[in-house]
């Protein structure tokens, strides 16, 4: 693999590229890294493109590789570009979903399930203040406090 170009091909492409130099089927990298076939599939066919610390560790074993050569090719996003008013209707949806067990709301970057929650803090007068929380199921985001 040509080092110029290899931090421009997405995780998929890094896997399946590593995986062949290495001889390896998709069933001996799942055997290797101790991750199912399944989640072998999922990655190289591009459905995964954040890993869990963990999946990412094993990836990386798997891959006779380091975390950080596994990290640099899944898919960076600007959460920022999520704007407040979008932060603000999740937050609104939340509180007013809490006891609605069918809630679902999907992640505003890659439209995979939120998980949600409520925290409930008390300020300095011990008046109850619920704060709605929210984390993707999929990617890295999560529901600012802004």
């Amino acid at each position: 693999m040509n080092k110029n170009s290899s931090n421009n091909i997405s995780l998929a492409q890094f896997v399946i590229s590593k995986r062949e130099e290495l001889n390896f089927t998709r069933q001996d990298l799942a055997d290797k890294s101790g991750l199912s076939l399944e989640e072998i599939n999922s990655i190289e066919q591009g459905f995964d493109l954040f890993l869990s610390a963990m999946v990412r560790q094993k990836l990386a074993k798997g891959l006779k590789t380091d975390n950080k050569e596994v990290k640099k090719h899944e898919q960076k996003t600007d959460f920022n570009l999520v704007k407040k008013s979008k932060m603000q209707e999740i937050r609104e949806l939340i509180l007013l979903n809490s006891n609605n067990p069918n809630f679902e709301i999907r992640c505003p970057v890659c439209n995979s399930k939120l998980i949600t929650r409520i925290a409930k803090l008390y300020d300095l007068e011990d008046n109850l203040v619920l704060h709605p929380k929210a984390k993707c199921s999929k990617c890295p985001f999560q529901l600012n406090e802004n």
